[in-house]
């Protein structure tokens, strides 16, 4: 799967925001160690600089072109160690992370049964998993793909590349990681993106899927199949995002997070 920083970063505003209400809700005053888990472009890793300006922060990701996007535009002030792995296989160093981030990443991947557990029982107590992920897998754009997905023109080709819905229930997340935290703080906000028409007519929704949800799908498809599968993708999702009056258009979206604190015990 080959990921497109510049794709990406074109709502990275809108991007930022939760990871901004995620950082909010840290409850600690001043992490030595910070890793962020899955830190794509280095936007959200950035900011975490900025917040907690004495931690020695490291970025993690797979993809080799977000990673050399986030070392050209990471100024010298904020000294970010960038390392490409793999987050099936990385676990924290045991008792070196105080606050282990993740923002729209963790989504990405399969058995969260194992993955979260795993993942906080790398951390000393004390010390914070912060995670948001996208959770709008039934919202009319990610339908529209799976069902494009599965239409007859594309669905040998793609369908074996469709997941279930990732994100589990918010209750799941509490008790997978209930045994071993002091506390959990666990929310879903619905956010409503108001998104500008794009150069070229394309539907700005579209615009938004190419930097995420697309991604796996596109990766497999020539130049031409990839504008046929555009174009079937657009007739499901464009009357369900309807422009308004100057031509924008409204994008609800929802988001799953999750703080929780390791127990003193």
């Amino acid at each position: 799967m080959t990921w497109n920083p510049e794709q990406y970063l074109e709502f990275a505003d809108e991007r930022s925001r939760p990871a901004i209400d995620l950082a909010a809700r840290v409850p600690l005053p001043a992490p030595r160690t910070i890793v962020d888990l899955g830190c794509g472009a280095g936007n959200v890793t950035r900011l975490l600089a900025q917040r907690w300006p004495t931690a020695a922060i490291t970025g993690i990701d797979l993809s080799a072109a977000m990673l050399a996007q986030a070392r050209a535009s990471t100024g010298p002030a904020l000294r970010i160690d960038w390392q490409e792995a793999d987050i099936v296989h990385w676990t924290p160093p045991r008792d070196a992370v105080d606050l282990l981030f993740s923002n729209a990443a963790l989504h990405w991947q399969d058995d969260h049964a194992a993955l979260f557990p795993r993942l906080f029982a790398a951390l000393a107590p004390g010390c914070v998993l912060a995670v948001q992920m996208p959770d709008n897998f039934a919202a009319p754009s990610h339908q529209g793909l799976a069902d494009t997905v599965r239409s007859a023109r594309w669905r040998e080709q793609l369908e074996p590349l469709l997941r279930p819905a990732p994100v589990a229930a918010a209750a799941d997340y509490f008790r997978w990681l209930a045994p071993q935290a002091g506390s959990i703080d666990l929310w879903t906000t619905e956010y409503v993106h108001v998104l500008a028409q794009k150069q070229g007519g394309e539907h700005p929704v579209i615009a938004w899927m190419r930097g995420t949800a697309l991604t796996p799908y596109l990766s497999h498809l020539d130049a031409n199949a990839q504008h046929e599968f555009v174009a079937d993708l657009h007739e499901r999702v464009a009357p369900a995002y309807p422009p308004l009056a100057d031509g924008r258009v409204l994008y609800p979206f929802r988001r799953r997070f999750m703080v929780a604190l390791r127990a003193n015990r």
